[in-house]
């Protein structure tokens, strides 16, 4: 038998190697995904990752109960400044709310202050949607924009006029002034000097009484649009003398009326599609329902048939042509990880299926030049910022695939972070180290650069965190602890810095703040780390806890709200488990949608409760006693160093037979993470 599985990987690693010789030549980043199918890892699985499993109570398909209400927001519930819903890091998560429960030991009831309005099992599920209290986390917040269907079921002759939604040339051009500032650095999907001149004829033919053409009045209407969206409140009440919200409503309708006239369904210009993206880069930031969702796969369909998921060098445009057609497809590219984050189930593009190359690290007014560049160059340009979020957009979608490697043993974790950590070292040497952090958009650039590779770690790491059969290691625990808390701070960096006040309409779109979730749960069951006044900074933030709530019930009181939350939205949506996660937690039920009640059940299989033991298998509040840990380097990534013998952490009950422990080929791990001679992690 394992003659044959040798002869089997050799074959394997022989047409690999084929494949490799035959793409000799072809320029192409190195870290780029193979195709699903190659994700094999040659080296010999170590020993101690043999039995190493996900939990089960995370999976990528969604299914709910016929009579859901599809009148109810599919958005999940707002938590401070946090939105979680039923699928959470990209998975769905239908027994949430057990879990927390478990890991407060059941003890829900007695955590909940005496006013709390909490849930009742007799009360219908409908009285807790309708009423105002509970109505008020369940709606969408201040930033949701939904999108509307009528422009893809327009005939293209709309009877509203275009100047209906056009303001003054002078309220225009102080929106553009502001989608420059705020939207096309962060955001860029044009060629500013090209854009500028079409923009430049949009007014001539309106000041000459001709109307301008479908594709050019969409692309302009979008562009004030997303400026609209970026201002604040009061700076559109202050510079327009009218609420924001008439003036998103105003240019959305135009948007839509602009683009149904220009046939989008069926089109074949680059700048109708251009439009339609960057109509829904504002849409899609922090709430996203399926409807948005559904938008990004039409135009990603359309961009397909327009085949710009093959390179422009390939059918001969010019230099700004090709890199515009590069720029729409990596936002759709973008796009399509950040709805399947929100709405799952998986990314649609892969990495193998298109060959479009990422757009040249240049200034824009090189592409116009007599001898335009054909080579990135090595410093911050304009278009730096954006390839920082496009190269690591790609990245996720290779760790996306490497997570279904990992289910199915292709791949071990060591290889996978080693990747990661390869990343990092790469986007550190070939961008971050050109940045200047006394300019306010360089420093923007940073700030992204960290959390969008540190978020990586909790990508892989999240669904080894609370594992039903395994306690993850103690190193594993610090990488979520490290980099979580360095997300969430380096979030919060970007939120409140004035400097950075210009991109905070985006900064939800970047990351949603779900790495706080892990924390809350860590701190909860260590609350004697030595990060935890920097945790608790972030999380009084994140979760926006009252000032009334003694200290040392914070945590209990944050979980006990997610848990009620989580409780009515599940039942509202009417979530169903699948069969085979119902039997690994030991419940009789067959749909969580019917259960109003967010205790956990009665068994909860492996996952122990009762007696001081939480979900990890620790006692929340335990003290313990740790191996060695994390140093941080300067580029934020924690050191670690191989283990030594762990004593045994007290706990208020004997632990479960057969507990095992989740591990590492160390040997491999110092290589990747060279050791630190820091024994105490924990204080």
């Amino acid at each position: 038998m394992k003659l044959t599985e040798i002869k089997e990987k050799m074959g394997s690693l022989e047409r690999v190697l084929e494949q490799d010789v035959a793409r000799k030549g072809t320029p192409q980043q190195s870290w780029k995904a193979d195709p699903e199918g190659e994700q094999i890892d040659f080296a010999p699985e170590p020993e101690d990752e043999k039995n190493l499993e996900p939990t089960p109570l995370a999976t990528a398909d969604a299914v709910y109960d016929d009579d859901a209400d599809d009148d109810l927001a599919d958005l999940g519930f707002a938590m401070g400044r946090m939105r979680l819903s039923d699928r959470i890091g990209g998975f769905f998560r239908p027994k949430m709310a057990e879990e927390l429960s478990v890991s407060l030991n059941g003890d829900v009831a007695e955590t909940r202050p005496q006013s709390h309005n909490s849930l009742s099992p007799e009360a219908p599920i409908s009285h807790y949607v309708t009423s105002p209290q509970y109505n008020k986390f369940l709606a969408p917040g201040p930033t949701y924009i939904a999108p509307s269907s009528s422009f893809f079921f327009s005939s293209g002759q709309n009877s509203v006029s275009l100047i209906d939604y056009l303001p003054s040339k002078i309220i225009a051009n102080r929106l553009l002034d502001q989608y420059w500032l705020a939207v096309h650095p962060i955001c860029r999907i044009v060629h500013r000097p090209s854009f500028q001149r079409r923009y430049d004829t949009f007014w001539a033919d309106v000041e000459v009484g001709v109307e301008p053409t479908g594709s050019l009045q969409a692309v302009v209407f979008a562009a004030l649009f997303s400026g609209v969206v970026s201002m604040s409140d009061s700076a559109v009440l202050m510079a327009f003398g009218t609420s924001k919200k008439d003036l998103v409503d105003n240019f959305q309708m135009g948007t839509e009326t602009a683009l149904g006239r220009a046939n989008v369904i069926r089109t074949t210009k680059v700048e109708t599609l251009q439009a339609l993206v960057m109509y829904m880069i504002p849409l899609c930031r922090g709430e996203i329902s399926r409807s948005h969702s559904a938008l990004v796969g039409t135009a990603l369909r359309i961009a397909e048939c327009m085949g710009l998921h093959r390179d422009g060098t390939e059918y001969g445009f010019g230099p700004v042509e090709t890199h515009v057609r590069r720029l729409i497809w990596y936002h759709i590219c973008f796009l399509d990880i950040r709805t399947c984050e929100a709405q799952g189930p998986r990314p649609h593009i892969r990495s193998e299926e298109f060959d479009t190359q990422f757009p040249l690290n240049v200034d824009d007014e090189e592409l116009e030049a007599m001898d335009p560049p054909t080579m990135s160059a090595s410093r911050w340009t304009d278009m730096t910022l954006t390839l920082i979020r496009m190269e690591a957009n790609e990245m996720c979608r290779v760790v996306w695939v490497d997570q279904q490697s990992l289910q199915k043993r292709k791949i071990s974790l060591t290889a996978v972070l080693g990747k990661i950590e390869n990343f990092r070292k790469m986007m550190k040497d070939k961008y971050l180290r050109y940045i200047n952090d006394n300019i306010p958009v360089q420093h923007l650039g940073r700030q992204i650069c960290e959390i969008v590779t540190l978020r990586m770690h909790i990508m892989v790491l999240h669904r080894y965190h609370n594992s039903v059969s395994y306690k993850i290691p103690d190193r594993l625990r610090q990488i979520i602890i490290s980099s979580g808390t360095e997300i969430m701070e380096r979030a919060i960096t970007i939120e409140t810095s004035p400097a950075l006040s210009p991109w905070v309409w985006y900064s939800s779109a970047i990351q949603q703040y779900h790495s706080a979730l892990l924390l809350l749960m860590e701190i909860v069951a260590f609350p004697n780390r030595k990060e935890a006044d920097r945790i608790w900074r972030c999380l009084d933030y994140v979760f926006e806890i009252p000032s009334n709530i003694p200290k040392d019930q914070r945590g209990r009181w944050v979980m006990t709200e997610v848990i009620d939350k989580m409780g009515i939205y599940i039942a509202s949506r009417k979530v169903m488990a699948p069969s085979s996660m119902l039997e690994r937690i030991g419940s009789q039920s067959t749909r969580s949608g019917s259960t109003t009640s967010a205790s956990p059940p009665a068994a909860v299989g492996k996952m122990r409760q009762g007696n001081g033991d939480s979900a990890y298998g620790y006692a929340p509040g335990a003290t313990t006693q740790h191996t060695q840990g994390p140093e941080t380097f300067s580029s934020g990534v924690p050191s670690f160093s191989s283990p030594a013998p762990q004593p045994a952490i007290p706990v208020s009950a004997p632990p479960m037979q057969g507990d095992k422990t989740i591990d590492i080929d160390w040997h491999e791990w110092d290589k990747l993470f060279p050791p630190d001679c820091n024994p105490n992690y924990m204080s």
